[in-house]
């Protein structure tokens, strides 16, 4: 017998045995109305902020704020969003640059916090060793911090990396390797912490079944346990693309040059002194595709991430 064939043949007793349990009665009519209201309502308020930066984005009028509940504004037009992607800021660099920094940060960020994590928590998980306690306990503690505490210690860490050779001259602190390694730092926590819990509803069985058939340690790990985790890794990756993407306060701390400006800080630097010379459609046009990559990343692994979602809300 496989390690497969054991993980599938205790996971189909599972899921025989929740059959039975998970059936649910029926609400009554009264009940379901009120709560396709109340759902209703909450649909309109996180989608009305939407509506008025999609209108504000079209409105060729550059007004601060809506004059009506329209949709479509008179006039309505793209201007907006073909001189974003032309020319999003005054400095010589293209929104296409820009995002290309973004999605620098944000995949390598992601991708290395997430392979360290899932490596780290599987060990905090299953094996037992000296001193496993009070790293978690420190791991927790630097969850806890706010990660702007952070930011000042990193900044002159990194400053200490520097390349001065001839004519070239390389700063780890002022490039987008930096910035990735701080965003790192701030997910890492955060990916052990959420992906230990998570391998700690996994029921020991299955590994124990994978051992009995021959398996090693690193098999079972990336047979048995990889697989099983893939919501819990799908959650965490996404989570730490998201702030990867987002990221600001570490952006405009340590980059320097132009050509390493992300879209968050390009964004911001759209909204000009006291917001006085700031062109909203522009800016609303601006912010919509810079939501677009990260709407686009959710729907694409709908299926996992709310999946993941799910059972860590039940389990644990």
């Amino acid at each position: 017998m496989t390690v497969m064939t054991a993980t599938r043949r205790l996971l189909g007793r599972g899921a025989s045995a929740r059959t039975s349990s998970s059936e649910e009665k029926r609400l009554p009519l009264g009940r379901q109305i009120v709560i396709q209201l109340i759902l209703l309502l909450i649909t309109f308020t996180v989608l009305f902020p939407v509506v008025w930066i999609v209108s504000m984005s079209l409105d060729p009028r550059n007004l601060s704020r809506p004059d009506g509940l329209n949709l479509i504004p008179p006039g309505a037009t793209l201007d907006s969003f073909a001189k974003v992607i032309a020319q999003p800021t005054t400095n010589p660099i293209s929104f296409i640059e820009l995002a290309l920094n973004s999605l620098k940060i944000a995949v390598g960020s992601s991708v290395v916090a997430v392979g360290i994590g899932i490596t780290a928590a599987y060990a905090f998980s299953r094996l037992k060793f000296r001193g496993r306690e009070v790293l978690m306990i420190t791991v927790l503690g630097v969850l806890m911090l706010p990660s702007v505490a952070t930011i000042i210690p990193l900044f002159i860490f990194l400053n200490q990396f520097q390349i001065n050779v001839g004519d070239l001259s390389f700063n780890l602190r002022a490039s987008l390797l930096g910035v990735t390694l701080a965003v790192i730092s701030a997910q890492l926590p955060f990916a052990i912490w959420n992906l230990k819990g998570y391998l700690d509803t996994i029921p020991r069985d299955l590994e124990e079944a994978a051992a009995v058939d021959g398996a090693t340690q690193n098999q079972i790990f990336r047979k048995v346990v990889l697989p099983l985790a893939i919501p819990a890794i799908a959650v965490t990756g996404f989570l730490g693309f998201l702030g990867g993407w987002t990221e600001y306060l570490t952006v405009a701390m340590f980059v320097s040059e132009v050509d390493d400006w992300t879209l968050s800080l390009a964004l911001n630097s759209l909204v000009g002194q006291f917001a006085r010379t700031t062109n909203w459609s522009q800016f609303a046009a601006f912010a919509i595709l810079f939501a677009l990559p990260v709407s686009v990343v959710f729907f694409v692994f709908q299926r996992y991430l709310v999946g993941g979602l799910a059972v860590g809300g039940v389990k644990g």
